[in-house]
């Protein structure tokens, strides 16, 4: 058992109700202030840049103190305030658990799982004690057979096991999520640092054995990455929360966890051929990368604005297309350098990723620096429009840290590389940060050019006005050229198109985006439209998708057809001169010598 200090902050949490989602909380604060104590929900949780109102999920809520009710009133949205009493104060509530994401909680007679941000209310005034969870095991049938899966350090608890856990503040506290109900477990070690691997989700013929050992290859990459010479982590144990659903797909760093989703069949399953691997796999091999490299890039090293954190409201950096952007670009390369997937693989990774940047006319209004300030209302409040208007700073801020790498590597004749950068990041905001118990300061915007300035040795200014402040496209092809590697266009230039992308509703084709400038924008289509006829031919779908390409591969540029489609339930006729197809196709490939 550790030590814990005699003034704290205790929580204890059971699962309250299955079929009606419901997580009980009791909330008992030893020394509430003297003017009657405040309580907070916060409106965010860090990694998901966008106000969530977790509050609102709190059905009922009251407080006592001796065994006699205390008058709660609310300040804000999400604030509370307790009337002052002389002894210990506790508040009991419940928290509707019905979010089927990484974000928040959901509860039900298959799982139980909570994000501390979510169900727990922060003691303004008591967040650096120690807080204590106890994690109780409900008393529905379903519950029975239960463990329970987190980073959260053990105060009195088994290992997998319901009891009391401890953190050293809320911070901390919160920054562990919990994973409840029958699930599947694989340890394995990384440098020395033992890494569990929880799925939760049936998973016919899993082979747990190639998950552990492609994992364990990739976090040890990145562990001796920003410790090439004492490969030390900077956690004692990393547990990868994984729930398995139909179709989905997600992700969410912790300081010691993360919190995944992901389709069932994009887990490896036992085989005959165990070294093939299907691209579900490689998506979801490349989502655990790029959430373990977020224990160094943003849990540890942060911009300036995170540090501290306000949960209250948003907090506005012009950086995440270096946290973000920076780690995009790494978690691939991770997959690379770890021997998961071979140099073809990367660059059919590499290639998905300039197309995404280039399909959408948002990289030419809007820059990365622009797009991570403005991710509290645009990037993560994207609508129909979206690829007209933004740019998202996790591809683009990919592209910017290949380029940046590239013309390090060019400029320095490979000596330094933009792995340097990273390190003395994690040397100056990071290591030195968390070994000695602080907080990071976090990295100021305007910091960011001169440091890569004096780790690469050469003026870098012009690259960061034109990419990262600018809206210019990258010249990767000519960055890319002496490592090797052309970049070919690959489209048919006589493919007539509408230019749009579209998505199933029910039985219907929808149009999803109308791509500014194409065919479909020049006729007056919408998004939302319902395609319903080219010509007096029906769009139809199918098991693959739509008959649309097939229709369309019957005409030429330039070519009129009429293009029928429901809006708001009344049928609508266009005029339509077909384009030449806009979306981008660009494929890499290695230059052989002759």
């Amino acid at each position: 058992m550790k030590n814990v200090s005699a003034k704290m902050v205790q929580y204890a949490i059971v699962a309250k109700d299955l079929a009606a989602h419901l997580f009980s909380v009791t909330l008992t604060v030893d020394a509430p202030s003297a003017t009657g104590q405040i309580f907070t929900l916060p409106a965010w949780i860090p990694g998901s840049y966008m106000i969530r109102e977790f509050a609102r999920h709190i059905v009922q809520i009251r407080a006592e103190s001796g065994g006699k009710p205390i008058a709660l009133s609310k300040n804000d949205k999400h604030t509370w305030q307790a009337e002052p009493c002389g002894g210990t104060l506790t508040l009991h509530y419940d928290v509707y658990a019905w979010d089927l994401s990484v974000r928040a909680a959901h509860l039900d007679q298959t799982h139980g799982f909570f994000n501390g941000s979510s169900v727990f209310l922060q003691v303004l005034g008591q967040e650096d004690v120690p807080h204590m969870l106890a994690i109780e095991r409900g008393t529905d049938r379903y519950c029975k057979n239960w463990r329970v899966a987190t980073s959260l350090p053990e105060l009195k608890a088994k290992r997998y096991g319901f009891g009391t856990y401890i953190a050293a503040n809320y911070d901390e506290l919160i920054d562990h999520p919990v994973e409840m109900g029958n699930f599947e477990l694989a340890t394995f070690k990384a440098h020395g640092v033992p890494h569990d691997i929880v799925i939760t989700g049936r998973v016919p013929n899993l082979d747990m054995a190639r998950l552990s050992a492609d994992l364990q290859a990739i976090c040890e990459k990145q562990i001796a990455f920003f410790e090439p010479k004492t490969k030390r982590a900077p956690m004692v144990r990393y547990v990868f929360l994984t729930f398995v659903v139909g179709d989905g797909y997600g992700g969410l760093e912790h300081r010691a966890s993360s919190a995944l989703i992901c389709s069932r069949a994009d887990l490896p399953i036992k085989s005959n051929k165990p070294h093939e691997m299907s691209d579900g796999y490689r998506t979801f091999l490349g989502l655990c990368s790029h959430e373990y490299f977020h224990t160094w890039n943003v849990k540890r090293i942060k911009p300036a604005a995170f540090a501290p954190t306000d949960l209250r409201s948003e907090n506005y950096t012009s950086l995440l297309w270096l946290f973000e952007g920076f780690t995009s670009y790494y978690d691939d390369l991770m997959l690379l350098r770890s021997g998961v997937i071979d140099k073809n693989a990367y660059l059919k990774l590499l290639s998905k990723t300039i197309n995404n940047v280039l399909r959408g006319s948002g990289r030419k209004k809007q820059s990365v620096a622009q797009s991570s300030f403005d991710a509290w209302i645009k990037y993560y409040r994207q609508d129909e429009n979206a690829p007209n208007a933004i740019v998202s700073y996790y591809t683009k801020g990919a592209l910017i840290a290949l380029a940046l790498d590239l013309t390090i590597r060019t400029q320095t004749a490979g000596k330094i590389a933009l792995d340097d950068v990273m390190r003395v990041l994690w040397q100056r905001y990071g290591r030195d940060f968390y070994e000695k118990g602080k907080t990071s300061r976090g990295i100021v915007e305007s910091d960011v050019c001169g440091i890569v300035e004096e780790v690469a040795g050469f003026k870098l200014k012009r690259f960061f006005e034109r990419y990262v402040e600018g809206t210019e496209d990258l010249p990767l092809a000519r960055l890319l050229a002496p490592f090797g590697i052309n970049i070919d266009d690959t489209r048919k230039k006589n493919k007539a198109s509408l230019d749009v992308r579209t998505v199933r509703d029910g039985r219907d084709c929808k149009l999803a985006n109308v791509y500014e400038g194409g065919a479909a924008h020049r006729a007056g289509l919408s998004a939302g439209d319902v395609l319903v006829a080219i010509d007096g031919l029906r769009v139809a779908m199918g098991g693959s998708g739509s008959n649309l390409d097939i229709l369309l591969a019957r005409y030429r540029i330039g070519e009129t057809v009429m293009v029928d489609v429901f809006r708001r339930d009344e049928l609508m006729r266009f005029s339509t001169k077909l384009g030449a197809d806009q979306a981008p196709l660009w494929a890499l490939t290695t230059v052989h010598p002759t």
